[in-house]
């Protein structure tokens, strides 16, 4: 077989629509939610294990390295959800086509950002 397609394996080069941008992040803050798992099922062991644990777990989230972890996860938490709810309204049918797709995709970067900046503010 004689292919003479042009072959990029250089994918820094290769510019990705916003759709597909939006859904690989999708796919990475699944990653990293899974990821920070232990961490949130640690942080909800020791709120639960007695008022002594909770106290020490309430003078840990002071540190500001703490609050930029805790911060980080719900950033991925509420991207991935955001994201999430968008692939179900597409399930629909809503959203389907070329621009329904580059607006939603638009949509949840905006939304998702909105929420981030309230959550961090609600957090700092």
């Amino acid at each position: 077989m004689n292919d003479k397609r042009p072959v990029n394996l250089d994918l820094s080069t290769i510019k990705f629509p916003v759709t597909a941008i939006a859904s690989i992040t999708h796919r990475v803050t699944g990653v990293a939610i899974f990821l920070a798992l232990p961490i949130l099922l640690w942080m909800l062991d020791r709120s639960l294990a007695s008022p002594e644990s909770f106290a020490d777990l309430k003078a840990l989230m002071t540190s500001p390295l703490v609050k930029l972890v805790v911060w980080a996860i719900l950033a991925v938490l509420l991207y991935h959800l955001v994201a999430g709810i968008r692939h179900l309204i597409m399930d629909t049918g809503v959203g389907e086509t070329l621009e329904g797709g580059r607006r939603g995709a638009k949509l949840v970067f905006i939304i998702s950002a909105v929420l981030i900046l309230l959550v961090g503010g609600w957090i700092w």
